[in-house]
């Protein structure tokens, strides 16, 4: 079964010269590490906002795990669904403790099986110092591990994250990628944007490149690199399909 299917997918916004999803299609196995990939303006953060019933689409279809991406399913979804989304979805002036508790309480955890669920996942990625710091006071890696903490701390099934290792240093890097592999060995799957291409060349199972709102190219990186004579890495690939204009 498909973890995300995607079939002619449509979006405009409201006031847009021109849409910026036009007919996009893909599908990604269950249980992969799949890259969504794109220069600026390509349409994968409102692909991945669609998928995750954050915004509608105007027409298509979107598939999770079998499920139709619709109002008889919502709830269904958001629970077998977390997002990471690119900007820190914390609040600034909680603790992490505090923030954890709360998200996991939206999902029905409570009582000392979420804290120790909280401690567990905090000690994980390298935060057990900084249990009862303020999120404001965290350096930028730490933001991002904890926000990735509060996506995961209900054990969704498919796990997106949206540029998750952008800005950090390169330990938060290893320890948020380390993560990604060791919770995809579990059996979940993962969809995953980055425009740190050898960082997705070395994680993803399956990428799609996107442009324009339009599906390129799909395929393993190992594959797509073979299939083009002149093309030593994923980088490569991303520049032959996407061409060297700069994007605004």
């Amino acid at each position: 079964m498909a973890a995300i299917d995607v079939k002619e997918l449509y979006k405009t916004y409201k006031g847009a010269d021109e849409p910026t999803l036009k007919g996009l299609s893909f599908s990604f196995r269950e249980g992969s590490i799949s890259g969504l990939l794109g220069p600026n303006g390509a349409g994968k953060t409102t692909t991945i906002s669609i998928l995750c019933g954050l915004v509608r689409g105007d027409s298509g279809d979107v598939l999770i795990n079998g499920l139709r991406q619709d109002g008889a399913h919502r709830e269904a979804i958001k629970r077998m669904v977390g997002i990471v989304p690119q900007r820190i979805a914390l609040y600034p002036q909680l603790s992490a403790l505090e923030n954890l508790t709360y998200f996991g309480n939206l999902y029905g955890f409570k009582g000392k099986e979420l804290k120790t669920k909280i401690l567990d996942m905090l000690e994980r990625f390298g935060l057990e110092k900084s249990v009862n710091k303020e999120i404001y006071k965290y350096s930028g890696g730490m933001k991002r591990r904890a926000n990735i903490i509060a996506a995961a701390l209900h054990q969704p099934t498919l796990l997106v994250l949206d540029e998750p290792t952008a800005g950090v240093d390169v330990q938060s890097r290893s320890v948020i990628l380390q993560f990604l592999r060791d919770y995809n060995s579990q059996g979940n799957s993962i969809l995953y944007t980055s425009h740190l291409l050898e960082e997705a060349q070395s994680l993803c199972d399956d990428v799609v490149i996107m442009d324009e709102g339009r599906m390129v190219i799909q395929g393993n990186p190992t594959d797509l690199i073979a299939a083009l004579p002149d093309c030593r890495n994923l980088e490569d690939v991303f520049l032959h399909y996407t061409g060297y204009a700069l994007r605004d």
